[in-house]
């Protein structure tokens, strides 16, 4: 069996915002905050070609409120909210938002 490797991605930090970069090392592939070790606040995902590709929030982790996908001439063409989701863990209420639905785009 042979094991494929994955390349890291180039990344740095510049004023408090994480800033990822696609293979090719020079277009941006991501841009957001991590605290905590964790996605925080407002985030996008970029097309190797520099569009911007997708947009929302997390918090603590989890994608939170709007979420946006555009097509590759920067429109709007899809738009989704995530709503916190009730669940029952040790009889305590834990909200946590629901699931992307779509997440193919953002491995790119």
């Amino acid at each position: 069996m042979v094991k494929k490797t994955v390349p890291v991605k180039k990344s740095e930090i510049i004023d408090g915002y994480t800033i990822k970069y696609h293979a090719n090392g020079k277009t941006r592939w991501s841009k957001g905050k991590i605290m905590n070790g964790q996605t925080e606040g407002y985030w996008e995902w970029y097309r190797l070609d520099g569009t911007l590709k997708r947009s929302g929030y997390f918090d603590k982790g989890e994608p939170v409120g709007e979420w946006t996908t555009y097509d590759e001439n920067g429109n709007v063409y899809k738009v989704e909210r995530k709503k916190a989701v009730k669940k029952e863990s040790n009889n305590e209420g834990i909200y946590c938002p629901t699931e992307i639905s779509e997440t193919s785009g953002l491995t790119e």
